[in-house]
């Protein structure tokens, strides 16, 4: 790579990539999408911020692309930072937690979107097990 204004060769940056998870609780389970793309699996619902987007624009418009929900009372819960919490590449995901009403169907980059119980959950892609174990926990109930 080169310098455009001067033409001499220019150092690389590599910087982490901005996702965004959301916790979708309706109080009797949580939404989780199964991903149609690597890594498969059970995810939070959730994806790379745009160029241009807040963290909340990324949260709602990803939301409604993986499950056809419209969120209510989005709030930023953690960020996680973990540079091998995604097996691709190093990602820093702003969390959300969010209520919604409806029943998901999956969209976009997600095969299917459903709630599951909180004390039924699937076997989980990334870190999403520990994200919401952390959820539960500052919630004060345990899955």
């Amino acid at each position: 790579m080169r310098c455009p204004n001067c033409g001499r060769p220019a150092p690389l940056f590599k910087t982490p990539k901005l996702t965004v998870d959301i916790i979708i609780d309706n109080g009797s389970g949580i939404v989780l999408v199964k991903r149609k793309n690597p890594p498969l699996g059970w995810a939070l619902p959730g994806g790379f911020v745009d160029y241009g987007e807040t963290l909340e624009e990324a949260a709602l418009r990803e939301a409604a692309e993986e499950t056809g929900l419209r969120l209510d009372n989005l709030r930023q819960f953690r960020a996680y930072s973990d540079p091998s919490r995604d097996q691709r590449f190093h990602t820093v995901s702003m969390v959300f937690t969010a209520s919604a009403s409806g029943v998901p169907k999956g969209g976009d980059d997600a095969a299917e979107a459903r709630y599951f119980p909180r004390d039924a959950l699937p076997d989980l892609a990334f870190d999403h097990a520990v994200i919401l174990n952390d959820y539960f926990r500052a919630a004060g109930s345990h899955a």
